[in-house]
């Protein structure tokens, strides 16, 4: 079974940054568009930002010039760059593949930005 581990979550002041990365099982990983997601508490899960299989990106409007998202195919892993960060962007933060039916879901990683 595929697996996702997401890791580099933490505690951070409004203002600072993380780096997040999502190691992947994925076996054809540099044919699958991937993507961060992330999750509120008592919110639904939603996409923030997407990379495709050449690279190009694409943001939600609420991250866009604060995140970026890269991939390391050798790797197969995943990363997100967040800079700027906000309290708003508390969250749990899961990586999986832009296509639908998405994989297994992994256990996430929590981030939480104090003001």
């Amino acid at each position: 079974q595929v697996q996702l581990v997401e890791s580099g979550g933490g505690l951070v002041q409004a203002g600072g940054s993380l780096r997040l990365s999502c190691e992947t099982s994925i076996s054809l990983f540099t044919i699958v568009p991937m993507a961060w997601y992330r999750q509120a508490s008592g919110k639904q899960r939603e996409l923030v930002a997407s990379i495709t299989t050449g690279g190009s990106t694409d943001y939600a409007d609420s991250v866009k010039g604060r995140f970026t998202i890269s991939r390391d195919n050798s790797k197969r892993t995943v990363y997100l760059q967040m800079n700027s960060l906000k309290p708003e962007d508390t969250a749990v933060y899961y990586c999986n593949r832009r296509n639908t039916p998405p994989l297994p879901w992994g256990q996430g990683t929590q981030v939480t930005v104090s003001s």
